[in-house]
């Protein structure tokens, strides 16, 4: 098959949501054609590959950050794709996947209507509902009736979880077959060289660790309340990311006399991340909502109990005392309460780092992609009568 896939962040742009569609990319063309079109900003190159995958960058306007997009970005990508789309010959692509109804939906819907293609449209959770913002595009009717268009026009609609796929039919109104695909993550690398005094972190540590954009759906800056609350007194917090409330998070530290054991590693590199999660005890997170929560999935890779509340897509597969607690949503009385637990009983720590290590393997990007790509395949037979340059899974 040949494959573009259209979305306004590809890494290092964006977060979960480039990161998962980079790594779905990347297992298809293994054995299909791919191309991606997003955006661009800073240095990055208006063309690049990613292993085999043929990597376009558009220009967009005022994006100053590589973890954040703002509106101004988003929008531009829109025109700047759709111009960049038309350079395409009709005959280039069997099928478009477009990542996130907003911002890019129009794009993928425009570009799979002008070259006469299926369009497989994938929706992660937030472009759908945001409880963090006011822009969240289920609470405004014009931008609602959009997205409920778009979703309707779409050849196929996939969610990754049974969150976003409710949010389909009962925000959106829109009764139709959706298809349930949990995002996949890349098996990471074994980690042999990884030690805590690398982090300036104490042997005897009890060590948790977040990882996500520091915005506010993170909820970071009460993440740092609860660890503060919990008093353990050699409990150290680990935070992977960057974005708008890195301030915030290191104000309140210091505001609660702990900013000595909350460790700011920002924007790194996989390799650091996964040392990080490796020398780690436990993962937490004060995340408001996730669309299906790919970092709760390298952290089970890793053999990490999870912590978190009960909004979201990671409910699909997070159980309490299973996974490690899931907390009712802002219960912040229950979550320091489990954080206390997590920290007392190592046990249960290491019984459900176990599970976790077991139940991940069904969430590898190699399972997602062969999904996906039966979904393409059908689509592509629906539109033209007959398979466009497929090949047998055995080839």
């Amino acid at each position: 098959m040949r494959i573009l896939f259209c979305n306004y962040e590809y890494p290092p742009l964006g977060g979960g949501g480039g990161v998962v569609m980079a790594a779905l990319a990347r297992q298809l063309a293994r054995r299909h054609e791919v191309t991606v079109l997003t955006s661009r900003a800073g240095d990055l190159l208006s063309e690049d590959r990613d292993g085999g995958v043929r990597v376009l960058r558009v220009p967009v306007f005022f994006r100053r950050e590589l973890a954040v997009a703002n509106f101004p970005s988003m929008a531009a990508y829109l025109p700047t794709g759709f111009f960049r789309g038309l350079r395409f010959s009709r005959n280039d692509f069997d099928v478009i996947n477009t990542h996130f109804v907003v911002p890019t939906g129009p794009l993928g819907h425009a570009l799979a209507r002008w070259h006469d293609v299926p369009n497989v449209l994938s929706v992660h959770g937030g472009d759908l509902f945001d409880p963090s913002k006011g822009s969240s595009p289920h609470l405004h009717a014009p931008l609602r009736s959009a997205v409920r268009w778009m979703l309707r026009a779409a050849d196929d609609v996939v969610g990754q979880s049974r969150d976003t796929v409710r949010h389909v039919t009962e925000l959106y109104g829109v009764q139709r077959p959706v298809e349930l695909i949990p995002l996949g993550i890349d098996r990471p690398p074994q980690v042999s060289a990884a030690s805590r005094q690398d982090l300036g972190l104490p042997n005897d540590a009890f060590v948790m660790i977040t990882i996500g954009r520091l915005v506010a759906r993170k909820a970071t800056v009460q993440l740092i309340d609860n660890f503060a609350a919990s008093k353990i007194a050699n409990a150290h917090l680990v935070i992977v990311g960057d974005g708008p409330d890195a301030p915030a998070v290191e104000k309140r530290a210091t505001e609660l006399g702990v900013r000595n054991r909350v460790h700011m590693l920002g924007q790194v590199s996989d390799a650091e991340k996964y040392a990080a999660l490796s020398v780690s005890d436990a993962f937490v997170t004060a995340s408001q909502h996730e669309g299906f929560g790919l970092v709760f999935l390298e952290a089970m890779a890793f053999g990490l109990p999870v912590l978190c509340y009960d909004r979201g897509g990671q409910t699909d597969f997070l159980v309490t005392g299973e996974t490690g607690q899931v907390v009712k949503l802002n219960d912040q009385a229950a979550f320091v309460r489990a954080l206390i637990e997590l920290y007392q009983d190592h046990e249960a720590r290491v019984r459900q780092g176990r599970h976790n290590r077991q139940l991940v393997e069904n969430y590898f990007i190699d399972t997602c992609a062969a999904r996906y790509e039966a979904i393409f395949s059908a689509a592509i037979e629906r539109r033209a009568g007959t398979p466009k340059g497929l090949t047998s899974p055995s080839s």
